[in-house]
């Protein structure tokens, strides 16, 4: 379950598609909001990638579109009421609005609030989309001039992409309801996978982040698999193709300890993203979470062997139904012992539709609030000593923005938009997005660092 940083306003999105052309007589055009995680954004990058196949241009706001799509979050309760929003919002300044992603598994829900909207379509209905902004702004295509651009339609700057691996999730975790609105596990293709990372390598990537629901299941719903864990070979491959590779979303299976080498070798980031959610046994086991709890610290040991250097991110859930000051606490001593490198926590929210909310002993919003706290104190404290120990190392950033005070860059062990950054203030007037150079790290704070270049 890819949950989002509470609170939920670190998202990689409110995406508006870079314009690189102006409209020509005649062209239709389409607004695109989208809300969510990265798997949204990748398929927001899909129905703009058609539609712009189709002849339609992509408009950066909502007066110069003929009609808006909202690709929206349905996962928490506050993320829905953001969906809605977005939703008015399009309506207001534009009011020609198609509604689509996991909040568009629920139509009612949304035609209740909003009875103005043109249609609703759930998560990965490309084609639905499309029929949908057929009906609404029919094209004008030209063959002489709408050429498909080569990486397709990108709403993340051009040097990195996100790269979905599949779709849904066999688990049965009781605060979700992923697998009720995106269905159980389907693995793309390898090949169409590898197809794609080529072609956005080709274009200029030099990040390709993957995701899915659950990395690490990659391929597992294939019968007749020649590997017994295809995210093993597809990680090798993808490792070939010379940009960086950072795996999101991996639950820690055993197998992973067979990923972990290749991070050594510099194939892969060494970087994992794993959704632990609690530490306590019991808590889990409200969750009906997968894998052993009691084993991960054995994991994390196992993965700091074969790779010293690994950067290790999670996400946790505070007051789940139940929790009790002493399972909190188990919580508090697990982080203690794992240091990990980056943290992120959401309080627990009731979801419709997911079993959790029927347990009883649901923990007070102030506790919820009060142990978020705590747990945040903690999560930085670790930040702050591990950012610390790396002033005077050399380390390898990528440039995402360069700026008039400063260079923003990410070092391997951040991810975009919900990990830190690394600042060089000075020298960094020839620098440009993606381009990956060395700097020495001079000074760190809870979550960034500050860093010179270092030439030749």
């Amino acid at each position: 379950m890819p949950a989002m940083q509470n609170p939920p306003d670190l998202r990689p999105d409110l995406a508006r598609a870079r314009l690189s052309e102006t409209k020509r007589d005649g062209q239709p055009t389409i607004g695109m909001v989208s809300l969510g995680c990265p798997k949204a954004l990748v398929d927001s990058e899909r129905i703009l990638t058609r539609l712009r196949a189709e002849g339609y241009g992509i408009s950066p706001d909502y007066s110069g579109a003929d009609a808006v799509i909202v690709n929206t979050c349905g996962f928490l309760d506050s993320a829905k009421a953001e969906s809605l929003e977005a939703i008015g919002e399009a309506l207001n300044e534009n009011g020609r609005v198609i509604v689509t992603g996991c909040l568009g598994a629920e139509p009612d829900y949304i035609t209740g609030v909003h009875p103005k909207v043109l249609a609703v379509t759930g998560p990965h209905q490309y084609e639905q989309v499309l029929d949908a902004v057929h009906g609404a702004v029919p094209p004008a295509p030209d063959p002489f001039v709408d050429l498909l651009p080569s990486s397709g339609v990108k709403l993340t700057p051009r040097h990195y992409s996100y790269l979905k691996i599949s779709e849904g999730c066999n688990h049965a975790c009781k605060f979700c309801i992923i697998p009720d609105m995106r269905g159980k596990l389907a693995s793309r293709p390898a090949k169409a996978v590898l197809r794609e990372a080529e072609k956005l390598v080709e274009a200029g990537v030099k990040e390709l982040l993957v995701i899915s629901q659950d990395t690490s299941a990659y391929g597992t719903d294939w019968k007749d698999r020649a590997d017994k864990f295809p995210i093993l070979p597809l990680a090798r491959e993808l490792g070939s193709l010379g940009a960086w590779v950072r795996m999101h979303y991996v639950y820690p299976y055993p197998h992973v300890r067979d990923l972990v080498p290749m991070m050594a070798e510099g194939l892969v980031l060494p970087y994992l993203d794993i959704p632990f959610q609690h530490a306590h046994p019991d808590t889990l086991r409200r969750m009906a979470r997968p894998a052993a709890a009691a084993r991960t610290l054995d994991e994390i040991a196992a993965w700091r062997a074969a790779c010293p250097e690994i950067v290790l991110r999670s996400t946790f859930i505070v007051g789940y139904p139940g929790e009790t000051e002493a399972e909190f606490q188990t919580l508090l001593d697990w982080l203690d012992e794992a240091q990990l490198d980056r943290v992120g926590c959401f309080q627990y929210e009731n979801v419709a539709g997911a079993r959790s909310n029927a347990l009883p002993d649901h923990v007070a919003p102030e506790l919820k609030q009060e142990r978020w706290e705590r747990f945040m104190e903690k999560a930085q404290e670790i930040s702050e000593a591990k950012l610390a120990a790396k002033v005077g190392k050399r380390i390898e950033v990528i440039v995402d923005l360069v700026e008039d005070d400063a260079a923003t860059c990410r070092t391997m062990a951040d991810a975009p938009e919900i990990d830190g950054n690394l600042f060089i203030d000075e020298g960094h007037e020839a620098l440009s997005p993606g381009d990956i150079v060395t700097v020495e790290v001079d000074e760190a704070g809870e979550y960034d660092l500050w860093g010179r270049l270092i030439h030749g």
